[in-house]
């Protein structure tokens, strides 16, 4: 039974599911929009508001706690320095998530995830 379980699995053996989270976390952070399916960027999203709030709070165990889901030292910089300025008034809810259709060739439903300005 799968109750209080949250998440989903995507058909990936776990390690590489989170390879591909925090792969994705970072090309989101450092190119502010990612084009990818529905469900990746709704787990996408989860983990990438999660990073831009230890931005928000900027302390040393914060970076830290970045540097461990991001690949990207610069990503990370740019995360502390500017994202987290341009959120510093809102609580929370910093992507969006617009819906494509179905991609061509399996009609699976994509999506743009970017971050809001």
């Amino acid at each position: 039974m799968r109750h209080g379980l949250s998440g989903r699995k995507l058909g990936r053996p776990t390690a590489h599911r989170m390879l591909m989270y925090r792969n994705m976390v970072t090309d989101l952070l450092q190119n502010e929009s990612i084009r990818t399916t529905e469900p990746k960027a709704k787990e996408v999203r989860k983990i990438a508001e999660k990073i831009i709030t230890h931005g928000k709070k900027g302390t040393l165990h914060n970076r830290r706690q970045a540097l461990s889901l991001v690949f990207d030292t610069t990503v990370v910089k740019k995360v502390f320095q500017d994202l987290s300025e341009r959120y510093k008034e809102r609580n929370g809810g910093y992507t969006r998530i617009i819906k494509l259709g179905p991609r061509k060739g399996d009609m699976a439903s994509m999506a743009i995830l970017e971050l809001l300005p």
